[in-house]
């Protein structure tokens, strides 16, 4: 039993230190940028794909549902950081994609977001870092295993 209880810490500590972080970055992007960390993430899932992203794309590379990423995209264009494309030979089809601006912004917010994690994580060396990453990229990837095969079995 011993050895649940220390995975079930290992798990508290986790949630707690990304918690942590993530309030952290949350706060600094809303008082640095104006902005928030859910649009930083739509911004940067489209900056990774320059041709743009349908909708129902976006949403899944995010994880999340298209109502989440359709009042973000609104805003977005609004202010003229991304722009909305009509997809050739379908009609009701629009990808999102980053405009100049948008991708000006977002290289600013993402260079200050790389030193301020840099900042936040330096007791952490570049070869733990690696290790820490190789380990929990393990642990996603045996968790989605168990999803799929949970998922296949029902």
């Amino acid at each position: 039993m011993t050895e649940a209880k220390d995975r079930v810490r290992l798990w508290l500590r986790l949630l707690k230190t990304v918690r942590g972080i993530e309030n952290d970055l949350r706060e600094t992007l809303r008082r640095d940028h104006k902005t928030t960390l859910p649009r930083f993430d739509v911004m940067s899932a489209l900056s990774r794909h320059p041709q743009g992203l349908k909708m129902s794309q976006l949403s899944g590379v995010l994880r999340v549902s298209n109502g989440n990423v359709t009042g973000i995209a609104d805003r977005l264009s609004d202010e003229g950081l991304v722009e909305r494309v009509a997809v050739p030979g379908d009609r009701r089809a629009i990808v999102l994609r980053l405009t100049q601006a948008g991708l000006a912004e977002f290289e600013t917010q993402a260079q200050a977001h790389e030193e301020w994690i840099n900042e936040r994580l330096s007791g952490v060396s570049p070869e733990e870092a690696r290790a820490m990453a190789a380990r929990l990229q393990d642990f996603a990837d045996a968790a989605e295993m168990t999803m799929e095969k949970t998922t296949d079995a029902q």
